[in-house]
């Protein structure tokens, strides 16, 4: 297991093969990549600059260890990885990085899912959107509650 916040930038490839090196137990490896866009996408399509993403050391880190817990307890996974960037980030700037290995590719699947899901709506982040109007926080989207509640119960 492994959950970082940081505000440097990572190396998907490097950090993957790290994941699953040495476990030949490993026959699937699902990742997903989050990256800034240029634009705020709740309907108005405005520009954005960049983005300020902010967080509570040491409790974020905690959340997403309990997200990453859970997503243990319900499947069978070797290991995972969760990387959180903070700071200002700039379009096409990586954010996050969700990976999930598991001898079975639909675990991977499933348990990386979960994961971004809920870390969209458990984990401790604002973000602070750069636009030409000015600079605005950026407010849940109903989509991403929806997406986790499809893993309660």
């Amino acid at each position: 297991m492994a959950v970082r916040v940081q505000e440097a930038d990572f190396d998907m490839g490097a950090e993957l093969a790290a994941l699953s090196a040495g476990n030949r137990r490993v026959g699937a490896l699902a990742s997903f990549v989050g990256l800034v866009r240029d634009m705020h996408v709740d309907g108005d399509g405005q520009p954005v600059s960049a983005m300020t993403l902010e967080h509570y050391p040491g409790m974020t880190e905690r959340q997403l260890e309990a997200i990453e817990a859970e997503a243990r307890a319900r499947w069978p996974l070797e290991d995972c990885l969760v990387i959180h960037r903070y700071g200002r980030l700039e379009p096409g700037d990586r954010i996050v990085l969700v990976a999930c290995a598991s001898p079975h590719r639909d675990a991977a699947f499933e348990a990386c899912r979960f994961l971004m899901d809920w870390l969209k709506t458990k984990a401790p982040f604002w973000k602070l959107e750069e636009t030409p109007e000015g600079r605005r926080w950026v407010e849940a989207r109903d989509s991403d509650t929806a997406a986790a509640e499809r893993w309660q119960g």
